[in-house]
């Protein structure tokens, strides 16, 4: 049973990356969403190549949090990831557009 709950706010994400809490930011949104605005520190990899690069997103050393636009396809991905064994994930609740009015009102909203 995972612990961690499978969803996390924005932020509590930004609480983890203040204290340096190893995280890794995976966006699985499109290359033409990415295009329009990101979260510094994010890798992309959009939601369809999420099971080819499996072995990247397994890393124990860091919790993974996946985000996209408003929070639906990430929690998907993250319901996939967990059963595949990837324990340490999480979906970011209202994706990066509840992180742009949260958060960092930087990040352009679409």
């Amino acid at each position: 049973m995972n612990e961690l709950p499978i969803e996390i706010a924005p932020a509590e994400v930004e609480d983890l990356l203040k204290r340096g809490t190893p995280l890794r930011l995976i966006d699985i949104r499109e290359p033409a969403e990415h295009a329009i605005c990101q979260i510094e520190g994010a890798s992309l990899i959009p939601m369809q190549y999420v099971p080819v690069r499996l072995n990247e997103l397994n890393d124990p050393a860091a919790r993974v949090i996946v985000f996209c636009h408003h929070g639906g396809r990430s929690l998907q991905v993250v319901d996939w990831l967990r059963r595949q064994g990837v324990e340490n994930c999480q979906s970011m609740a209202g994706g990066i557009d509840l992180w742009s009015t949260q958060i960092d009102p930087a990040v352009p909203r679409y």
